[in-house]
């Protein structure tokens, strides 16, 4: 028996058995179960549960009739609005693929998901649309898209005085009607005539073992894989979530995690779907209107990244937010501070519950256990799931409080990587007849069970919960004609605890007459936000091995050791 069996809540099992059903058959059911009530709460407006259903089937409907086919893959490209789970569960019931992709991706970032993915048909918010539009545009015929559903940032919102208050800047974003983008060689169809269309629904084909999702996830080289998930292994994790967090059909939660982002789709979207809860939707982190929202919907679940709380706790206006209602509130993707962490015990009785997990795990593989969490931990291995931490080189199990490489294996584990067979081959490993997947993350095993991460064996940034790659930010930096090299490297950031730091190498021509301004600006225009460098630096030269490679390790330990000394100063 693992040590960890000792703290495991005496109200749950140990494992689940998953329905044998696909992931659509949990809204259709929910909808049969609570017709009238709301799923999803949108600045005022409520969409019902029935409503969700149904207009998803007609969007089903359209994508048939537009040639989508089981198995096929199709783009989902929005933020947190009540289109973006209608149109993930419209997919799933065209017994399509969702491919969730992150909605700061610009086009030349945009092209790979639409290539690599086979992707011929794309939902998208309006927006959003004329950048995907120049990314397909931009591709051969044969690899470009043949139709987009776009929906208007307004179709859910209520009108006039019904709608709620929100910020200026969201005004300007959300209420106004844009126009639709051309398509080279497609069609584009607006969200509200997609859903009017008469074209009969095809039969549900999919099940447990068809593949449901394919998030993308990157690593220390090449372009971002897709994570093969079927709906088994997205069931597993949302039913998981829902028992491990003592949920029911009351719940109210703030959905303000991206649903783009594993996380927020499986832990939040799915495990609320399954229990027929409702979802208080948020498109984007404001520290005051999450206040509002929180109070006003007495919002009982919030799954966050840790720098929401710690934003949220320095408004002004923090003390007039009743957050009483609040009975779960936790999340990953970075460490929560002690101290919040305290203070949210100290003055609400809140155990901030902080999990592990990758894209590859669909969300959580560690979890802690409510009744005896521990701070800055990832807790213990999830229901039904197996994890040890092993040498990286020999993989043999480490002792206890020694670091090596955390090895997962459990029902929600992906199959592998989409059209990557040599990657992946080099993630798993066979453990006693068991497929062990391998995550690139060091950490140790404590006296009772609980992991700890200590360090990374991938090259990975984290900035406020947001995973950076630095292969790829450096694969498009590459393409900017004064930078001859670049490595990408983390930095220390008082906020998003670590940010993207770029040294640049310039071809002799440009020299003096590009700026690292110049640079920063040029890869804001080409590349997601959060990927941007912040600092650029110039060097006549970047360090390398005998082989040539770039010594990227030796560049971020003078940047680690630089940053006390700043500090000091």
């Amino acid at each position: 028996m693992r040590p960890h069996h000792a703290f495991w809540p005496r109200r749950l099992p140990h494992a689940l058995t998953v329905p044998a059903t696909s992931l659509w058959d949990n809204l259709e059911i929910s909808a049969r179960r609570y017709p009238d009530k709301a799923g999803l709460v949108f600045f005022g407006r409520r969409i019902s549960y029935r409503e969700m259903a149904d207009t998803a089937e007609r969007l089903a409907a359209h994508m048939h009739a537009q040639g989508v086919r089981k198995g096929d893959r199709v783009i989902l490209l929005m933020q947190n609005m009540a289109q973006l789970v209608i149109g993930h569960f419209a997919i799933q019931r065209a017994n399509a693929v969702v491919v969730p992709v992150n909605p700061m991706n610009l086009a030349e970032e945009l092209k790979h998901y639409i290539t690599d993915g086979g992707v011929k048909l794309a939902i998208t918010t309006a927006d959003l649309a004329p950048e995907l539009a120049k990314a397909s545009n931009a591709l051969a015929a044969a690899d470009r898209l043949s139709h987009m559903v776009v929906t208007q940032l307004n179709d859910y919102l209520p009108e006039g005085a019904a709608c709620e208050p929100m910020p200026e800047a969201w005004e300007a974003w959300l209420k106004p009607t844009r126009a639709l983008p051309a398509l080279d060689g497609g069609s584009v169809s607006s969200w509200k005539d997609a859903v009017a269309t008469t074209a009969p629904v095809p039969a549900l084909e999919v099940g447990p073992d068809d593949l449901s999702v394919l998030p993308y996830t990157s690593g220390t080289t090449g372009l971002p894989k897709g994570c093969m998930h079927t709906h088994r292994s997205i069931m597993h994790n949302a039913m998981a979530s829902s028992v491990w967090g003592g949920s029911t059909s009351e719940n109210v939660t703030l959905a303000v995690v991206p649903m783009f982002h594993i996380t927020g789709m499986v832990s939040m979207m799915h495990c609320n779907i399954v229990l027929g809860a409702t979802m208080v939707l948020l498109p984007r982190w404001d520290r005051e209107v999450a206040g509002r929202l929180i109070s006003q919907y007495r919002v009982t679940h919030w799954t966050n990244i840790p720098t929401m709380v710690i934003d949220l706790m320095g408004s002004p206006n923090y003390r007039s937010f009743d957050l009483s209602s609040l009975v779960y509130i936790g999340g990953g993707g970075a460490a929560m501070p002690q101290a919040v962490a305290q203070r949210l015990k100290d003055e609400f009785d809140l155990s901030y519950q902080e999990g592990y997990g990758l894209t590859e795990t669909a969300a959580p593989s560690h979890n802690n256990p409510y009744d005896h969490p521990k701070q800055q931990c990832l807790g213990i291995p999830f229901m039904g799931t197996e994890s040890f931490v092993a040498n990286p080189d020999t993989l043999e199990e480490m002792p206890q409080g020694e670091t090596g490489e955390i090895l997962v294996h459990g029902p929600q584990v992906f199959q592998g990587y989409w059209n990557n067979p040599e990657a992946t081959r080099a993630a798993f490993v066979d453990i006693g007849g068991k497929k062990f997947f391998r995550t690139g993350d060091l950490g140790r095993m404590d006296e009772e069970g609980y992991f700890f991460l200590t360090d990374r064996l991938k090259r990975m940034i984290n900035a406020s919960g947001f995973k950076v790659w630095p292969a790829e930010v450096e694969a498009l930096m590459f393409s900017h004609p004064a930078i001859q090299e670049a490595c990408v490297i983390a930095a220390k950031d008082a906020y998003r605890g670590e940010t993207v730091k770029a040294v640049v190498v310039l071809r002799q021509a440009f020299k003096g007459q590009v700026s690292e301004e110049d640079i920063v600006q040029w890869c804001r225009e080409h590349m997601a936000v959060y990927k941007v460098p912040r600092i650029v630096q110039f060097a006549d030269a970047l360090p390398k091995s005998g082989s040539g490679k770039v010594m990227w390790r030796q560049l971020q330990e003078l940047e680690a050791a630089a940053a006390p000394a700043a500090a000091n100063a």
